[in-house]
């Protein structure tokens, strides 16, 4: 069987995360061979890596104390230590995730490592969510509806002076309570803003206006994500016509969809029917753009992806989708937009099943 290599550190790398579910922030070499999995590691992280399942061998065992006495660049003794652990395991071969770091491939490469770069393995191997990481996208996403729910009030109360800044502080503090993390730059984009792509938000919140709101938190016990987004009015007033009418077909939408998401299910296909009511109604989708345009209006986005050790990753629902596996997490988050106006996003997050799927976020459509 071909062997398997990272290179990296687990609390910046989610496939190594994933293979060594452990808060290491200094790299090392990850090697799964003759159904094995070692990780060279110093004595400094040992004890984590082997409280996680791993076999520690300590670097120093390679001869490291050797390269380190001799006029190498540290960057160098790195490179030199990784093709000594393969050769000491018998490695001639092994496939790597796409983004393994072109040095160590390089001096692997030179030293007759055989390196192939497999992105679909990788990505097969963090598809199916286990039992510990689906406990941890339930928790993030228990955050996160309750932050959004601190979102909703803020918004509804709207009082003077009220910032886009003050709502994302009071939902970092809540996701913060339960255990989750929420980053700096979450959307709470107002007005023309919410027509702006990822644009975060900032400044004062004027009341009658649309407002996006789209976060992800991460649990901090297994690193894994949440996903949602929910469009409210400014003031809690009655929504101006044009955002009615977003959200009426942005509903439409969701509602097209959830019968067709299960296991074996076409992401494109999915996607395709998420169109649907938007081009019914004159909006234009990137299914009906032209070649090489760049939408700002309509729906001029995919509907969805994957959600676990990071916050987008496969599988897609888009132009190119994936076929959808159960125990994938996914988004649904259809949407649309006017430049000057704003826009309605509505997103959930799920979870795929042999027979359809199980709705995890919990909190309502209304504006």
């Amino acid at each position: 069987m071909t062997s398997v290599l990272l290179f990296g550190a687990p609390e910046s790398d989610a496939d190594l995360f994933h293979a060594v579910p452990a808060g290491i922030v200094d790299p090392f070499l990850y090697v799964e061979t003759d159904g094995r999995r070692i990780g060279f590691i110093s004595v400094l992280d040992a004890d984590n890596a082997r409280a996680a399942g791993i076999e520690v061998v300590d670097p120093l065992t390679l001869g490291r104390d050797e390269l380190v006495a001799s006029a190498l660049e540290p960057d160098a003794i790195e490179l030199e230590t990784a093709l000594r652990a393969c050769r000491s395991l018998g490695v001639s071969e092994a496939i790597v995730p796409f983004g393994f770091p072109v040095a160590v491939a390089d001096h692997l490469r030179a030293g007759g490592i055989r390196l192939t770069v497999d992105p679909a393995a990788f990505v097969a191997r963090r598809r199916v969510k286990s039992e510990r990481q689906l406990d941890g996208v339930r928790r993030a996403q228990r955050a996160a509806d309750a932050a959004m729910g601190v979102a909703a009030d803020l918004l509804h109360e709207l009082r003077p002076g009220l910032t886009s800044e003050d709502v994302r502080a009071a939902m970092k503090a809540r996701c913060d309570e339960l255990g989750c993390d929420l980053a700096d730059d979450v959307i709470v984009a107002a007005g023309a803003q919410g027509a702006v792509g990822h644009e975060s938000g900032h400044g004062e919140i004027p009341a009658g206006e649309p407002v996006i709101v789209d976060i992800w938190p991460r649990d901090r016990a297994s690193r894994c994500f949440a996903d949602m987004t929910r469009t409210f009015v400014s003031g809690g007033g009655a929504p101006p016509e044009e955002l009615q009418r977003y959200w009426d077909l942005t509903r439409a939408s969701l509602q097209a969809i959830y019968p067709l998401v299960r296991a074996g299910a076409d992401g494109q296909a999915i996607y395709d029917a998420s169109c649907e009511p938007y081009e019914a109604a004159g909006f234009p989708t990137e299914r009906t753009k032209a070649d090489g345009e760049v939408l700002h209006e309509g729906y001029f986005h995919g509907l969805g992806h994957g959600v676990g050790l990071e916050v987008h990753e496969r599988p897609g629902l888009g132009r190119r989708g994936d076929e959808l596996l159960a125990g994938d997490v996914i988004t649904l988050e259809p949407g649309c937009y006017r430049p000057g106006f704003g826009g309605c996003r509505l997103e959930d997050l799920v979870l795929v099943t042999a027979g359809g799927c199980e709705v995890i976020t919990d909190f309502p459509y209304d504006l």
